[in-house]
């Protein structure tokens, strides 16, 4: 580039950064795309945990990959550079995604850690490194434009990564499906790698201001009494109250963990001066009402995921199946009782024509919502697998954004173009509709326990949604790279993941009592409530969030 880019024209990176993060993304979204499914899979290989448990697990480990950046954007900032930092997560992750093919519970936990820990460093500093190419002035114009961009690629992994899963543990395994997010995400470092030129001028390490406190400092006034306060949580309220909190001593272990780091973001509020602090004050509360929207958006992976697999209709006629199945394996169910030769609390003792007990699973678990004279009687039934509707949200993504940037743009010429403080507004009521969806959903069958929905219910709850996600989530991270001090860019891309965090072990919680919802209805209506809620406190405070960015930025 040579530092000669035209006002008009996007740089060479923003694609090399668009192309790495879509691999990095194909890789984590295929891992937790079927996290849930191989914890609580009973049939064909996985775990065999219940829904409660694997819920837990999958909203801790959600709500950790988003935790960590917070650390790793620090160190960034400081010490390490955005590009080290890039390649040291990436290479964690890719040893994570692979261990993942080794059996056992430690292997299993030891490659999760090391895929959390990795996002830390990955996941802040790719955003900030693209933020930094574009604060040059010719470039800024283009900042919202580039984060839409960017955003796509994250979509364009994401979509493809589910047909991967589906194809590679239809046809060999759960372990060979984990094995392809290692191989994606050190695709992505290759890509990276090879066109270093291009975005090394965004490594710009951040200088220090006096009021800065040290690592050292942050690991003793933060992360120690973060540690401290996790170990809290996991003893003290089971111990005086003889229940826990949030459901389980991880929850609550997380959420006192949270304290001081929260502590210290609104730390760094209280001491900033002038523009300074409007624009941290500003995140901070953007920050905690999108926790409402990461709530949603992780039902994907937990409520949604438990709606596609246990209450919609997947069946693939026989015809379409014989056609499908050619190319790309399909899953097989049978409501045919199987033998087994262990012991578990998901077998029922029968006796053969012999006398002799043996060990019985039921029909398959899919048949547990359809009317018995709808069962196939022994004969074998194909499904589309459960993480393919996953795939419906990155789908719209693409399409969708398509059509909003070129909104955006036609509105912006206009001068009519909505407030990013507005959009984030928007964002909010509409994740609350795609709520909404599900709450007809389930009032569209007698009932939810003998009854599968239509797949039509879970395409529209991922369109409305989506439009909410084009509204927030990419303008979140240019809005962060807008307001945040120069020194603290990643550390407050961290503050934004925190939120997603938040979110993210939010969703699991509420997905752990899924089965303690009798009423389906009433687990989407809070969702529906909270949204709305968040969506009028952006409205109650637009003009003052216009007037900082405005400040900030020279434009709303």
């Amino acid at each position: 580039m040579n530092g000669q880019v035209s006002a008009a024209k996007h740089p060479k990176a923003l694609y090399v950064l668009f192309l790495t993060e879509m691999w990095e993304r194909f890789a984590y979204y295929l891992m937790v795309g079927i996290l849930f499914l191989y914890l609580t899979d009973t049939t064909t290989g996985g775990k065999g945990w219940s829904s409660r448990v694997g819920a837990d697990v999958v909203g801790s480990f959600i709500a950790l990959v988003y935790l960590t950046p917070f650390i790793g954007g620090l160190i960034a900032d400081r010490y390490l550079g955005y590009i080290k930092s890039i390649f040291f997560g990436g290479s964690l992750m890719a040893t994570g995604y692979l261990c993942l093919s080794i059996p056992g519970d430690t292997a299993m936990f030891i490659s999760l850690g090391l895929i959390i820990v990795g996002n830390g460093f990955f996941k802040p500093n790719i955003s900030t490194l693209l933020g930094n190419i574009y604060n040059k002035d010719e470039l800024k114009p283009l900042k919202d434009n580039a984060y839409n961009i960017f955003y796509m690629g994250i979509n364009i992994g994401a979509f493809f990564c589910n047909f991967v899963a589906a194809y590679l543990r239809n046809k060999y395994g759960w372990g060979y499906a984990f094995g392809a997010a290692g191989i994606g995400i050190i695709i992505g470092m290759i890509v990276l790698a090879s066109s270093l030129k291009h975005v090394r001028e965004g490594d710009i390490k951040k200088l220090t201001q006096k009021e800065d406190m040290s690592l050292g400092q942050i690991f003793g006034y933060v992360f120690l009494p973060a540690l401290l306060a996790s170990i809290v949580g996991w003893i003290v309220p089971s111990s005086l109250f003889h229940s826990t909190i949030m459901g389980s001593k991880a929850n609550d272990a997380f959420i006192f963990a949270c304290i001081p780091i929260i502590a210290f973001y609104i730390s760094l509020w209280v001491k900033a001066k002038g523009q300074d602090k409007k624009g941290i004050g500003a995140l901070l509360f953007i920050f905690t009402v999108s926790i409402v929207f990461w709530t949603i958006y992780n039902q994907n992976s937990t409520g949604l995921t438990i709606w596609a697999e246990k209450h919609t209709d997947r069946t693939v006629s026989p015809s379409n199946a014989k056609l499908i199945g050619a190319v790309f394996p399909l899953q097989q169910v049978t409501d045919t009782p199987r033998l087994v030769n262990k012991v578990d609390k998901f077998f029922v003792d029968v006796k053969d024509d012999n006398g002799n007990v043996v060990k019985v699973m039921g029909p398959d678990p899919y048949f547990n919502n359809v009317p018995k004279d709808q069962w196939p009687n022994g004969k074998e039934v194909k499904l589309f697998n459960t993480e393919l509707f996953q795939s419906i949200n990155p789908l719209f993504i693409v399409v969708l954004t398509l059509i909003f940037v070129w909104l955006f743009n036609f509105l912006r010429k206009r001068g009519k173009e909505p407030a990013t403080a507005a959009k984030f507004g928007m964002a909010l009521f509409i994740s609350g509709l795609s709520a909404l969806v599900m709450v007809f959903a389930i009032m569209s069958v007698p009932t939810v326990y003998g009854f599968k929905t239509g797949p039509a219910w879970l395409w529209a709850t991922y369109g409305v949604f989506t439009i909410s996600e084009i509204f927030l989530s990419p303008i979140g991270l240019s809005l962060v790279s807008k307001l945040a001090p120069a020194r603290l860019t990643a550390l407050m891309m961290g503050g934004w993941f925190l939120s997603t965090s938040i979110g993210g072990k939010i969703a699991g919680v509420m997905t752990s009592f899924w089965d303690d919802f009798t009423d389906k209805k009433v687990f989407f209506l809070i969702l529906v409530i909270a949204a709305f809620i968040a969506g009028i406190l952006i409205y109650s405070r637009l003009k003052s969030l216009n007037q900082i960015v405005k400040d900030k930025t020279g434009s709303a």
